[in-house]
């Protein structure tokens, strides 16, 4: 298995970083390759994605969540094997260290070739710099959207 692990501050402060990694049919707007994610129930969840020019479908399932701490998942049944967690310290009153960690399971020679030459690292690294521009972003918090519901 490959394994990604990447940090980024975020200029908000804990709950809000929290809250918007925890909307998840929001990941295609920051996540490349992620074409949308659907909330299943509670703790599951249907991706779809594009990666290295393979389309995949599958569902992840939460396994150990902490308001305002953590969340860690994996995935159930199907090809696409993987599991990760990611964290949130509070700095100061206003920034947020959020830390992501993945283990995944490349299949099929572009997938293996990808994360052999680094482009899945240099993905994540991306996806969070694109969450920290997204989050910090005004009209993309609860703050700014009070009408819309907290996820569970």
């Amino acid at each position: 298995m490959g394994m990604v692990q990447e940090s980024i501050e975020v200029d908000v402060e804990l709950s809000v970083a929290y809250r918007q990694w925890t909307r998840f049919e929001d990941f295609p707007r920051f996540m490349e390759g992620v074409e949308e994610v659907t909330r299943i129930d509670g703790s599951r969840n249907h991706w779809k994605t594009r990666v290295a020019g393979v389309s995949r479908e599958f569902d992840t399932e939460i396994v150990d969540q902490r308001p305002d701490r953590k969340i860690a998942w994996h995935t159930i049944g199907g090809e696409v094997r993987q599991m990760g967690v990611v964290t949130f310290d509070a700095l100061d009153d206003h920034r947020t260290a959020v830390r992501l960690a993945i283990d995944f399971e490349p299949t099929g020679v572009a997938e293996k070739a990808a994360d052999l030459i680094g482009v899945i690292d240099r993905r994540v690294k991306g996806d969070l710099r694109r969450f920290k521009s997204f989050v910090e972003q005004p009209g993309t918090t609860d703050d700014d959207h009070p009408d819309r519901p907290t996820p569970a």
